[in-house]
């Protein structure tokens, strides 16, 4: 019985790690679509959305609302991916920042290699995304330790 369960376990991880992968690779398209200035907002919403989730008793159920936090996941990333998608500049950066704030906590203590790979992908946009606009995290830094 206990070998069922770790196998529909796994299954479960893999199949959101696919889901995952795929809305990650149409986020990074998004994200180097962007001019450098843009990337810079880019980096600040990300930043915030990422410091408001870690605020959250589970970061990874970020901007879900409360009937569906009973779900095998949250519907972060979904609403994250359908606002990534807007005509609308700013609600599109919103979305990415969304969409890579609760990915990043949802990723972040996977036991299986699949999300543990998903996550290595947030972590280089991230890291991506600090380098293109190091003014933005140094402000938010110094906020943060002002507080």
């Amino acid at each position: 019985m206990a070998e069922r369960v770790r196998l529909i376990t796994r299954i479960i991880a893999l199949s959101r790690s696919v889901q995952l992968g795929r809305q990650l690779a149409e986020v990074e398209r998004a994200i180097n679509s962007l001019n450098p200035a843009t990337r810079a907002r880019l980096t600040g919403l990300t930043l915030r959305e990422l410091e408001l989730a870690a605020q959250c008793e589970f970061p990874h159920l970020y901007a879900t609302p409360p009937e569906q936090r009973y779900r095998a996941w949250g519907s972060g990333t979904d609403i994250g991916f359908a606002r990534a998608r807007s005509d609308n500049l700013q609600v599109r950066l919103r979305g990415i920042a969304l969409w890579l704030a609760v990915a990043f906590h949802e990723t972040r203590d996977a036991s299986f290699s699949e999300p543990q790979n998903v996550h290595r992908r947030i972590l280089g946009i991230l890291r991506l995304l600090k380098q293109s606009a190091p003014a933005v995290v140094e402000k938010q830094e110094e906020a943060g330790r002002a507080a």
